[in-house]
């Protein structure tokens, strides 16, 4: 068997002490506004506290002499986690309207709040528990730097949990959101993405992620396909598509993690690895600040499960949608085949009409329908006699009575389905030969009677055979189709549709450079 040169060990770093993953950055310390009007209590609440550490984050203390000083400071900065707030200072309220400021005007609902007051009689400690929104109250006689520093360690645990209660909410509505979106329209990145934010928010809000995906090659092995997700200091590689793409750190855990098949500990990480039963390889790297739990490690793996089945089951009706696409590209260049036009033609078609009805301001999903029912618009020529089809010269009356119906027959035969393709298909067969004026077939009618697709299917279509050479013509120059156009604006074509089309007429053009007819092709 050959071997893949993703995971040949000449490609991938030994991941020694100095090839090893890279070191998780210092956590910022948890910051603490300091509002007293006492130098000394300030150097003491320097000295009981700021050199603290709790849960690897150091303490970092800002001060405020005085209430209006402290509104001022907060008024630019809002993050900190706590505030140690002394009562009395320019009033005897002061500290009190503060509280009221943080909570009501400010309205931050996380921020710990600690009163302290060197005088309890002058606000009464039960008064003002029932009447602030406080989460502790301390006669500054009783705060010995041991009973401080519990003090701040329950306040700062009160403030984590509502961060991460915070987070967790609006990770999950995150999730619900690009679940809808993956069901609208069977895109995993978005959904994926979210998913991994909630996952390393409930593991360790500091860390970051990357989510990689492989695909079964047919020959026992795998190659990466790309990264489907990505968080924190890792999320800009979102768009990697081979192991090359992945910085040299990543990519050595990566491909170590490829190469054993298997769950690994890294410096400074954790890299999960699964293989599905289709074959695809799942690898989930995480940058870690501490070691995972067991509970962790199952959060991991079913992550990875159902996100890896979700994503081979999108893989299998993008598949499906693509075969079916395809297909009515197949059977719309068949027909032109027998008409012995050329197949590129019903895929230009295409694209001039989806170009077109986005310039005229449809929506993205009703475009693309339009694109992908365009190649069956004449399919009921199939049923038209060759010597009608092929005749060199002009049709009789009856004749082209008989080429006429196979827009009718078109309609019928692609309108027995329920597919919403293969329905706005027929009524593209249905209505594409209608003219604005209300002379053309099979049912006359006129304006805007005549559905959209089918007017931007009429346009696309007469522009692409006259400018493209046929045995019985030569290509028509820009500028003769261009006055023909404008001719029929009003008459043959919806005249708002033509001016749209000549306005933006090099973009069709471009269009007809990416698909050449074969006798034309470079």
């Amino acid at each position: 068997m050959a071997t893949n040169p993703l995971f040949r060990r000449s490609d991938w770093l030994e991941l020694d002490g100095h090839e090893a993953a890279a070191a998780a950055p210092a956590l910022p310390p948890w910051r603490i506004l300091v509002v007293d009007d006492d130098p000394s209590v300030q150097e003491v609440s320097e000295l009981a506290i700021g050199r603290l550490s709790f849960e690897g984050r150091g303490m970092q203390l800002t001060a405020a002499t005085s209430a209006q000083q402290a509104r001022e400071i907060l008024a630019g900065d809002r993050d900190f986690a706590l505030a140690l707030i002394d009562v009395v200072m320019e009033t005897d309220q002061a500290g009190l309207e503060l509280v009221q400021h943080i909570r009501d005007t400010l309205g931050l609902s996380a921020l710990r709040i600690i009163l302290r007051t060197g005088q309890p009689g002058q606000a009464p400690e039960q008064v003002v528990i029932e009447k602030y929104e406080i989460n502790d109250y301390k006669a500054k006689t009783e705060l010995t730097a041991g009973r401080l520093r519990t003090a701040v360690f329950a306040a700062l645990r009160g403030y984590r949990d509502l961060r991460t209660i915070e987070a967790q909410r609006l990770g999950l509505m995150n999730v619900l959101d690009n679940t809808t979106q993956v069901l609208r329209s069977g895109s995993m990145h978005g959904f994926a993405n979210a998913v991994l934010q909630q996952l390393v928010s409930l593991i360790d809000g500091g860390s970051s992620a990357l989510y990689c995906i492989t695909q079964p090659t047919g020959d026992g092995e795998c190659e990466l396909q790309h990264t489907l997700a990505a968080a924190g200091d890792l999320s800009g590689l979102t768009q990697a598509q081979t192991l090359a793409d992945l910085p040299p750190d990543v990519q050595a855990v990566v491909a170590q993690g490829l190469h054993a098949k298997r769950s690994l500990d890294v410096p400074g990480g954790y890299l999960f690895y699964q293989r599905s039963e289709a074959g695809y390889e799942s690898v989930l790297y995480f940058r870690l600040h501490r070691p995972l739990s067991e509970v962790e490690r199952s959060l991991l793996r079913l992550f990875c499960a159902n996100v890896a089945l979700t994503y081979q089951n999108l893989l299998v009706i993008e598949d499906t949608v693509e075969s079916q696409h395809e297909m009515a590209y197949m059977l719309g260049e068949a027909v032109e085949q027998r008409s012995k036009e050329t197949g590129q033609h019903v895929r230009r078609v295409a694209l001039y009409a989806e170009c077109l009805g986005r310039l005229y301001g449809l929506s993205d999903r009703e475009c693309q329908l339009i694109r992908h029912a365009a190649p069956l618009h004449d399919v009921g020529k199939v049923s038209t006699p060759d010597h009608i089809l092929h005749k060199p010269g002009k049709l009789d009356e009856g004749e082209w009575r008989v080429m006429q119906d196979h827009a009718a027959a078109s309609e019928r035969l692609l309108g027995q389905s329920r597919r919403m393709v293969l329905r706005k298909a027929a009524e593209i067969a249905g209505s594409h030969h209608e003219k604005w004026d209300g002379s053309g077939y099979p049912k006359g009618l006129a304006g805007e009677a005549i559905p959209m697709a089918g007017r931007l299917i009429a346009l696309a279509d007469v522009f692409d055979a006259l400018a493209s050479e046929r045995s019985y013509k030569p290509a028509w120059s820009p500028e003769a189709i261009r006055k023909h156009l404008g001719e029929q604006a009003g008459k043959q074509f919806d005249p708002r549709l033509v001016a749209l089309f000549l306005a933006h007429e090099p973009e069709f053009y471009a269009i007809r450079a990416t698909l050449p007819d074969p006798a034309h092709a470079s």
